[in-house]
């Protein structure tokens, strides 16, 4: 992968791993239930997303 889009790779990881953050902020603050379990859920999720993509700019 030519340095470039080693940049760009990381660059959405790192926005994939703060839209984890917000929600899963938001999820513990603003929310009850059943929508807060799958909030959390999504965030994580997301959160896994970002760090495969973290560790794909590194390769």
């Amino acid at each position: 992968m030519d340095p470039m889009t080693k940049m760009w790779v990381s660059l959405v990881a790192m926005l994939i791993l703060g839209c984890s953050v917000f929600l899963i902020t938001f999820a513990r603050t603003k929310t009850k239930g059943v929508i807060r379990i799958a909030l959390s859920l999504i965030a994580f999720l997301f959160m896994v997303v970002g760090f495969l993509g973290g560790v794909l700019s590194l390769t």
